[in-house]
């Protein structure tokens, strides 16, 4: 990461090269978590060296359970079993972390001690209940402030039962936390959603041994299984792969090979968005690493046009909308989104956030309350934007800089760090023009 507190984005090089994006946040967050629960020693190579993933891992070592970093990207977890956790002797402090605080809530809802969990300024002002109402029903007792956001004050001690339970949004973090509750739960834990969210969960679970039943929007687990140590291969970030995927389709003379990305089908809405934009992407070396489908990436310079986005494919690329604004705006015609409500609860109102940065550069953006229409094909010029320290919306402008007639300044950009260190560095060894 750079030592400012900003960037300064410009007019690059076409980016060319192949590049090894950072282990997947999702997949991280959870692979330390399961291993910590598991029975024996579990090895995890590719994990995300971010803030938010290192912070759940300082978590579980608050708890008692011995991490191992022989060398960056990789662990060794001691686990203690399902039953084996200690209480904390200070609050755990999850970081920006939305996952790390919302799947510790279930987890920590079924423990025999107290907790407190804590975040920095954005995670704090997150919706929390979401995630304390549906464990209420199991029986746990967990405070949050007046308004429902953190820090969260778990009571322990309590005796959950399983619950058959119809979440109103699609969350994949929601969905985990009461599966997570579920395993210490009397009986069973089903939860059905929406809409299918990331099922990154359910196929971890499975992989360390639990009896589990899933399918796209549905999942159902019984109470007192113990997890079996066994060690994952975490792909390349899909969400950070996206910036690039974006980058190199929409300036001219680019092509990128962006290796073992991570393809889960509940997270690669923004490939279809794109492809149905124009976009020249094409898979190659398709493989399985940890239960998880990747690839390689191939991603060319094409020439895209607006397009309506489907509702279908919202809850598959609600991470990769700043990306999708981005190139929605380098796009010839309008791109309109909708059913996107959720983007204005993430780390920052990024709907509202990214339609105020676009339209400093000069696009037209025209917000409803759960989307925008983005009228493309306008010249980009300079300008500042806040990012309101939301990484995802500071590397997207980080592209638009990339098409701009002048400067691009990027304010508040620590928070990148929570999710692809050294994003600027591999950036610009691509091609960008980034300072």
């Amino acid at each position: 990461m750079t030592a400012t507190p900003y960037w300064i984005a410009h007019k690059g090089q076409p980016l060319q090269g192949s590049l090894t994006i950072p282990g997947d946040k999702s997949v991280s967050h959870r692979s330390v978590m399961f291993a910590a629960l598991a029975d024996g020693i579990s090895r995890i190579d590719g994990f995300l060296e971010g803030e938010d993933t290192r912070a759940t891992a300082a978590i579980f070592a608050q708890m008692g359970v011995r991490i191992d970093t022989p060398s960056p990207s990789q662990r060794i977890v001691h686990g203690v079993g399902v039953d084996g956790l200690k209480a904390p002797s200070a609050p755990l402090d999850c970081g920006n972390a939305g996952t790390g605080m919302r799947l510790l809530a279930g987890l920590l809802a079924a423990q025999p001690f107290d907790s407190v969990m804590v975040g920095d300024e954005s995670l704090s002002r997150r919706p929390m209940r979401r995630v304390t109402g549906p464990l209420a029903l199991m029986g746990a007792k967990i405070d949050t402030e007046a308004d429902g956001t953190p820090p969260l004050r778990v009571h322990g001690g309590q005796s959950l039962k399983g619950i058959d339970f119809t979440s109103p949004v699609a969350s994949a973090q929601v969905k985990s936390a009461v599966l997570l509750a579920g395993l210490y739960a009397d009986g069973e834990t089903s939860v059905s959603e929406p809409h299918p969210t990331r099922d990154y969960s359910e196929r971890m679970l499975r992989a360390f041994g639990v009896d589990i039943t899933f399918s796209p929007g549905k999942a159902r687990l019984r109470g007192g299984q113990r997890l079996r140590a066994t060690d994952i291969v975490v792909p390349a970030d899909f969400s950070s792969a996206a910036f690039f995927l974006v980058a190199a389709s929409i300036i001219p003379g680019s092509e990128l090979r962006l290796r073992a990305v991570g393809l889960n089908p509940r997270r690669t809405g923004l490939l279809a968005a794109l492809r149905l934009m124009g976009a020249d992407i094409t898979e190659e070396n398709h493989a399985e690493q940890g239960g998880e489908a990747v690839a390689d990436l191939v991603v060319r310079h094409a020439p895209l046009h607006g397009a309506q986005i489907p509702e279908a494919l919202v809850p598959d690329m609600i991470d990769e909308f700043p990306a999708l604004f981005v190139a929605a705006a380098a796009a010839q015609g309008n791109t309109v989104v909708r059913g996107a409500a959720e983007l204005r609860v993430k780390e920052s109102d990024r709907l509202g956030a990214m339609a105020t940065g676009l339209r400093a550069l000069g696009v037209q953006v025209d917000e409803t309350e759960d989307g925008a229409t983005i009228h493309g094909g306008a010249a980009l010029g300079s300008g500042t934007i806040e990012s309101h320290g939301d990484h995802r919306i500071a590397m997207a402008f980080a592209i638009a800089g990339q098409l701009s007639s002048g400067e691009v300044r990027i304010n508040d950009i620590a928070n990148v760090a929570t999710s692809f260190p050294d994003f600027d560095g591999l950036a610009t060894g691509a091609g960008f023009g980034l300072r």
